[in-house]
């Protein structure tokens, strides 16, 4: 039915609605206010809101119905699910939205990546946005499998779906107006500019926020996050997997600028997803935290569609999608049912949805070429070397000093002082780079650790006592077109295959969440006490962040961003 004529008359209570909710607590974000009534649904939209007879009806008694829930930011690659299976996981917990940025596949596959993430999140129960990725490779100081220019993203920015530019990360090259950051700011006009800006403030960040920049999910300190709400940037309220800053930020928000903020969970495991929940779980925390939960509920859908321009989006008023969340305790909102366009896909935990036809996968990405000796260490000299040392639950490292130690004239791990030896091979373009570090704070006793998924350039990354079992976990990875393992003694114990571009395995979300369990388990018994060993893992290759980080480049100096020896 898409006969407008035919809606208005519905509208004017002439003819029945297809669906009428009756006897609802309407959460309405809007007005702010929330009251009895019915709202009338036709072709997936409301149609109206008030005294309307129905085809069907739907009895909620008195239960709330609210606008499904809406993500500003969020890297789907994070989860390692396809775009079905996430749904699978999000459904339940009342997201209807979700506004992406597909970093990580356009470093890994440039445009296709794009184009793959749009083909394969259509027709689902959830829709997608995507924010044109903007740092694409993020530094010179990696070899990525692809480069994306202002040009290519003028190449896609006009689709329906495409929402923006995504997070501008090099922002000193913003704000000293670098003429190739510019030119991706202008590539989006007319649409969203996301920030990322860490710590950045005064002088710097008005002249950020001056050349385009619209929103920001980094700030980790509530003054930080005033002065940029001052400035007219729209908030990320963030709380992923391992980057939780709601409780720092919470108590900033109000009543007066509370439009100004939107939640963002920008990276979240899958088994998290479905334990802890999505957007649900940072309303939950919100309310708990002493925020009202009209506001909460407001920050979680309606601001978001504002920011983003998500037409129809966000409220449930005449014209809007009928895209609802029921649940019972205004306290505590625990999502009972979620409706897509007025259907029922999700019901106490169990999604409904209809699985899509497949998508094609997209071109193998493990391109490797490297000798097994590239991963030894001659010691060259005397001295001490430079070891990256962990910050616990921060992506950020810091640089120590330690004295090698020798073996056969080659630099080995040392598994009393917890320095293992860190390994960096370029799987895009086999180049046959390799770079070679050491890292402490793993603690392993045994084996290594390795993985495909390593940021930004996701070149592969492995951490391990010794350099037999280095190898064998790079074989592996290979073996399995991209992947996590942990190898003990040259035998696997625990993988994860992720053959999709080698972020994001082909599995069944309920085999994926096991997977990952047996790899925690397994870096467990080998001797890590790490909250997430894996994750922490892919960010020690991220070189755009303080202080020492390693990719197939070399050790990356990364407070200065240039390559660094390994001697002192």
């Amino acid at each position: 039915m898409r006969d407008e004529q035919h809606k208005l008359r519905i509208a004017r209570g002439e003819e029945p609605a297809e669906v009428v909710f009756q006897n609802a607590n309407l959460v309405n974000v809007l007005s702010g206010e929330i009251y009895r009534t019915n709202v009338a649904v036709a072709d997936g939209r409301v149609v109206g809101v008030g005294d309307y007879e129905g085809q069907k009806a739907i009895d909620l008694e008195g239960a709330f119905l609210a606008p499904s829930l809406i993500d500003g930011h969020f890297h789907v690659e994070s989860s390692m699910l396809t775009m079905p299976e996430f749904a699978r996981a999000v459904t339940p917990h009342g997201t209807g939205v979700v506004v992406i940025d597909p970093h990580e596949y356009a470093n890994v596959l440039g445009l296709d990546g794009i184009r793959y993430v749009l083909e394969s999140s259509k027709n689902l129960p959830l829709d997608f946005f995507i924010m044109l990725p903007s740092c694409v490779p993020a530094t010179h100081l990696e070899t990525a499998g692809a480069r994306l220019t202002a040009d290519d993203l003028k190449l896609m920015i006009a689709d329906e779906r495409i929402a923006g530019v995504a997070e501008l990360m090099n922002y000193p090259g913003v704000y000293l107006g670098q003429e190739s950051e510019l030119a991706k700011i202008r590539a989006g006009k007319g649409k969203a500019i996301d920030g990322h800006a860490p710590g950045l403030k005064g002088k710097n960040l008005n002249a950020y926020v001056l050349a385009g920049v619209r929103s920001d999910h980094e700030s980790t300190e509530l003054e930080e996050a005033q002065e940029k709400l001052r400035l007219g940037m729209h908030l990320l309220l963030r709380e992923g997997s391992t980057e939780r800053n709601l409780e720092t930020l919470v108590p900033l928000i109000q009543v007066h600028n509370a439009m100004n903020c939107s939640y963002a969970t920008d990276d979240k495991l899958a088994g998290d997803l479905v334990s802890e929940g999505h957007i649900d779980h940072c309303v939950r925390k919100s309310i708990r935290l002493g925020m009202p939960p009209i506001t909460a509920l407001q920050i979680a859908t309606i601001n978001t569609a504002k920011h983003y321009r998500l037409r129809n989006y966000g409220a449930i008023a005449p014209r809007f999608w009928a895209d609802f969340i029921v649940f019972d305790d205004l306290q505590n909102v625990v999502v009972r049912q979620t409706y897509k366009k007025g259907m029922l896909v999700a019901e106490s935990g169990k999604y409904l949805g209809k699985d899509p036809e497949l998508v094609p996968q997209p071109r193998s990405t493990m391109n490797l070429r490297y000798r097994s000796g590239d991963v030894e260490v001659k010691a060259e000299q005397s001295g001490q070397i430079k070891v990256i040392e962990i910050v616990p639950r921060q992506i950020v490292t810091r640089q120590v000093l330690a004295n090698p130690k020798v073996e056969n004239g080659r630099i080995v791990a040392d598994v009393e002082r917890d320095i293992l030896k860190l390994v960096v091979v370029e799987r895009h373009r086999a180049t046959g780079n390799v770079g070679v570090g050491f890292v402490r704070g793993f603690k392993l006793k045994q084996g290594a650790l390795g993985s495909t998924v390593a940021h930004d350039a996701h070149n592969v990354v492995v951490v391990g006592t010794n350099d037999e079992d280095i190898r064998r976990a790079v074989k592996e990875l290979s073996q399995l077109k991209g992947g996590q393992v942990a190898v003990v003694d040259g035998k696997v114990k625990a993988a994860l295959g992720l053959p999709i571009a080698g972020l994001v395995s082909d599995q069944p979300l309920d085999e994926v969440i096991k997977r990952i369990a047996d790899l925690n388990a397994a870096a467990a018994a080998m001797g890590c006490d790490l909250d997430a060993p894996f994750m922490t893992l892919s960010f020690l290759s991220l070189s755009p962040i303080p202080e020492l980080k390693l990719t197939d480049q070399g050790l990356i100096d990364a407070v200065h961003l240039r390559t660094t020896s390994l001697y002192a």
